[in-house]
């Protein structure tokens, strides 16, 4: 599984030129989901996201988590986060998680993450979105369970 965490003052998801998920500050979470990956490491990967210290306290050190800044999330499923390019210049995807299994990861994610913030927004499975986001720093970071 893999999170790549950006920090952002403000992030949103369009559809069909609908904005189905807004935030303010917090973070905006793009979330691939690999065919190895299941419940127990999903939870390891939110217990690392939600305990994330990347917000500047009063003396501008990373110091703050997402609860200390009141902080939102923007959670959006992101298939091509398994891209293989190791071969031509055509990246494939076989890595990814089957779409019924990712699908249901990503729900759960989603639920998880909800008994523990108060704002949590998302994207939908499998949609062409249009993501945009003011990144604050820029501070982005890459979890991915297989270093945890």
């Amino acid at each position: 599984m893999k999170f790549v965490i950006q920090v952002c003052t403000h992030a949103e998801v369009e559809i069909d030129k609908k904005i189905v998920g807004k935030i303010g500050k917090g973070f905006m979470v793009l979330i691939g989901v690999s065919a190895e990956d299941n419940k127990e490491i999903a939870d390891k990967m939110i217990k690392k996201l939600l305990n994330m210290r990347i917000f500047s306290d009063e003396n501008g050190k990373t110091n703050l988590g997402l609860k200390d800044v009141d902080g939102e999330l923007l959670l959006i499923s992101q298939f091509t986060l398994y891209a293989d390019c190791k071969k031509g210049n055509r990246p494939n995807f076989i890595k990814a998680g089957p779409p019924d299994m990712a699908s249901e990861l990503y729900d759960y994610i989603i639920d998880e993450c909800k008994k523990e913030v108060d704002i949590v927004e998302t994207g939908e499975f499998g949609a062409d979105m249009k993501v945009s986001l003011t990144n604050d720093g820029p501070f982005t970071i890459v979890l991915d369970s297989r270093e945890l």
